[in-house]
């Protein structure tokens, strides 16, 4: 069976969502795929039969979700960054991975499985590397004043 993963692959812990967690990420991402489904056998630790691994693509990166019980759970100190080309594109994944979760701060949302992602555009990056140091700076105070971050707003930052 060929799963086709990455090299390197996230592998998201769960208590028991695994399969639930997938499915939504699947259905957040237009370029996504379940690749495979893993059932713990009688050896377990889990009970025979449910879900024990859940492969699964987005955007060509792989990813493996695990019901590994309640033994650890998810953290900000690691997110997943989304680099978005459109408003409208930060706009949907922003409702749709931050509906049942908590918007943060500066693009940071957590989703309703306690998964971190940054949802930004990729034009952030370049106007908080600009070499004036005082657009880059306007471009920073404009962002840290928002949870979602617009477009329109940096780049109004990034004019004055």
């Amino acid at each position: 069976m060929n799963l086709s993963l990455s090299k390197i692959s996230p592998n998201l812990w769960f208590e028991d969502q695994a399969e639930q967690a997938a499915q939504f990420y699947v259905s957040t991402f237009s370029n996504s795929r379940i690749l495979n489904v893993a059932y713990y056998g009688d050896a377990g630790p889990g009970p025979a039969g449910s879900v024990m691994t859940v492969s699964f693509e987005i955007e060509g990166t792989s990813f493996i979700a695990l019901n590994g019980g309640a033994h650890f759970s998810f953290t900000p100190a690691i997110s997943f960054l989304v680099d978005c080309d459109t408003q409208e594109e930060i706009d949907e994944l922003w409702e749709k991975l931050s509906k049942d979760g908590e918007e943060v701060e500066c693009g940071w949302l957590t989703d309703q499985f306690g998964v971190s992602w940054q949802i930004v555009p990729k034009l952030l990056r370049e106007r908080l590397n600009d070499p004036d140091p005082i657009k880059a700076h306007q471009v920073m105070n404009a962002m840290l004043q928002m949870k979602k971050l617009e477009i329109k707003e940096l780049e109004k930052a990034y004019h004055q």
